[in-house]
Parts: structure tokens; C-alpha cells; sequence
């Protein structure tokens, strides 16, 4: 949670406390999908499932907003890196057509220095 800024944490504290129906600080499991489906987030059932019993240690079936921040923090870890693959093969894909072409890889790879013979790159 702590690479969360101050923004993230204020808006997820916005829908948290949408769903905290009697304001205990506490949100159902049932509720949490459409929290994060609030946020942006589209968890699939299973996905929603593991959330829940990684955070919901005392089984209980409800969540508090330390362990929520915790999920989402987690959840936008891995949206970052998809973002972050995204541009890596953007570099690569040079004409933006969605594939890297023998050309596209050979180009990349000797501006980095690495001197591939044609054999290597097909």
C-alpha cells in the first residue's frame, strides 16, 4: 500500500466508504466486486475469491480499508507491469502493426549493441 499515492488512496477510500453501508469500516466480500468494478478494476469471480481469502485472514466475510488498500495496491502492481510490457514491446514494434518483425528485432538489438547474423534473428 505504500506505493499508493495519496490521490489512489483517497479515492479508494471514497468507494470504500460507499459500500460501507453503516460506516463500521468494514465492507462484505459480496461487495467487493463492485468496488473495484467502481475503480476500473474488472476482477473475474475466481480472481475476486483468491482477493478475499488472501486478505480476509479471520474468515469472517468482511474486509476493513487497511486490508482493501492492501488489494488494490497489489492489483494496480499488476496493471503497471502490463502497462509497462506494452511500451517495452511498442520499442520493438516499430510500425505499430502488433508484431516485431525480423527487421524490428535486428534493429533494436543492434542499437543496443548486440550484432545478430540472420540465422540468429529468424
Amino acid at each position: 500500500a505504500d506505493s499508493l499515492t495519496e490521490e489512489q488512496v483517497s479515492e479508494f477510500k471514497e468507494a470504500f466508504s460507499l459500500f460501507d453501508k453503516d460506516g463500521d469500516g468494514q465492507i462484505t466480500t459480496k461487495e467487493l466486486g463492485t468496488v473495484m468494478r467502481s475503480l476500473g478494476q474488472n476482477p473475474s469471480e475466481s480472481e475476486l475469491q483468491d482477493m478475499i481469502n488472501e486478505v480476509d485472514a479471520d474468515n469472517n466475510g468482511t474486509i476493513d480499508f487497511p486490508e482493501f488498500l492492501t488489494m488494490m495496491a497489489r492489483k494496480m502492481k499488476d496493471t503497471d507491469s502490463e502497462e509497462e510490457i506494452r511500451e517495452a514491446f511498442k520499442v520493438f514494434d516499430r510500425d505499430n502493426n502488433g508484431f516485431i518483425s525480423a527487421a524490428e528485432l535486428r534493429h533494436v538489438m543492434t542499437s543496443i549493441g548486440e550484432k545478430l547474423t540472420d540465422d540468429e534473428v529468424d
